[in-house]
């Protein structure tokens, strides 16, 4: 349940603000004046609630469900509770994402600067954008309008942040240019110098890494999430990339539009990862190589090789996904054989 220690409240609405929020429809025998005054999901939600149903998993809970209305794809109306109101959406996930930001509006950010904050000479800071405490924010960087610094945030030299973006605590940004409506959370470190040095004598000797790193508009980049400056080509992070917790952007990566990579996962130098292509948790990407648009890695999966629009792996090596379950069931298959014999 929401804990309004934490999340600031809004409504009650009616179904039929919420569904002219979502582009719903009220369904037939449901009261579109019906109010509601929060959100919950399925198996916590109480009369007063809105809930959604969008994986088949959890219809047992939907029809169990007490919660007082639920957003739900048109062909699941007929398994809801005899008293539950229904909003249908072709997207139940997304419509609920709409009514949960509704519910649950971020707060504004107000213009205020904390006294213990550090301005270098020459910064621009934008209209009613919060500088939290113990912010650190270098000469002649540039803030954008309704930006918000968080706690211990460092924001190096020279360093341009766009309108509508939050900078987490603790976060470090460096040699980097981050676009509007982006969504850097705290720990992240951004433009710190790439793994590059030349190994052809000893001590190996550092190669000095002069691009930046290039953030482009709604981004999101987790917690712990580190992105290396380029050696001399530019790091790139597409538009509307969403990037999680603790992952690793070598130098001179270029990121796509509308890439996902999940936790853990790390992507090596130099390597070009096209639009729409998504990286599962641990997955492993070596440097120089070409991702596709659209491919898919599959979570712990090693990619040594250029990976085809579209194209779909799993394993380390990674192969075709189809193949490597062919070979896991093949694996399994000989187990249980050398198991019966060993008996």
């Amino acid at each position: 349940m929401v804990d309004d220690r934490f999340f600031r409240r809004a409504g009650p609405f009616t179904l039929q603000q919420l569904a002219d929020l979502t582009g719903a429809a009220v369904a037939a025998g449901s009261d579109p004046d019906r109010r509601v005054t929060g959100v919950a999901p399925l198996s916590a939600a109480g009369p007063d609630d809105i809930s959604f149903l969008d994986n088949q998993r959890y219809l047992d809970d939907f029809r169990q469900s007490r919660a007082g209305a639920c957003i739900v794809a048109p062909e699941q109306a007929g398994n809801a509770p005899d008293d539950m109101a229904l909003l249908l959406a072709d997207k139940p996930y997304r419509g609920y994402a709409a009514i949960a930001a509704a519910f649950h509006p971020d707060q504004h950010p107000t213009g205020q600067i904390d006294d213990s904050a550090r301005i270098g000479r020459g910064v621009e800071i934008g209209e009613q954008t919060d500088i939290g405490p113990g912010a650190v924010i270098g000469e002649e960087a540039v803030i954008g309008d309704r930006c918000r610094i968080g706690a211990n945030a460092v924001i190096a030299p020279g360093v341009s942040v766009g309108d509508d973006t939050t900078v987490g605590a603790g976060a470090t940004l460096s040699h980097c240019l981050i676009g509007a409506r982006v969504n850097i959370h705290p720990g992240v470190r951004i433009g710190q110098r790439g793994f590059g040095f030349d190994m052809s004598d000893f001590p190996f000797r550092d190669v000095p890494q002069l691009g930046r790193v290039i953030v482009e508009e709604d981004v999101e980049i987790g917690a712990n999430t580190s992105i290396d400056r380029g050696a001399g080509p530019d790091t790139v992070i597409g538009a509307g990339s969403k990037l999680d917790n603790l992952v690793q952007i070598g130098h001179n990566v270029r990121l796509g539009r509308g890439c996902v990579v999940v936790a853990q996962a790390g992507v090596a130098g130099s390597t070009v990862i096209e639009d729409f292509v998504a990286l599962g948790g641990q997955a492993g990407v070596t440097g120089h190589i070409r991702l596709g648009t659209g491919a898919q890695i599959a979570a712990q999966a090693g990619v040594s090789r250029d990976v085809a629009a579209g194209e779909r792996l799993a394993g380390s090596p990674a192969m075709p996904s189809k193949q490597f379950f062919r070979l896991v069931a093949i694996w399994q298959r000989l187990l249980k054989t050398k198991g019966n014999k060993d008996e």
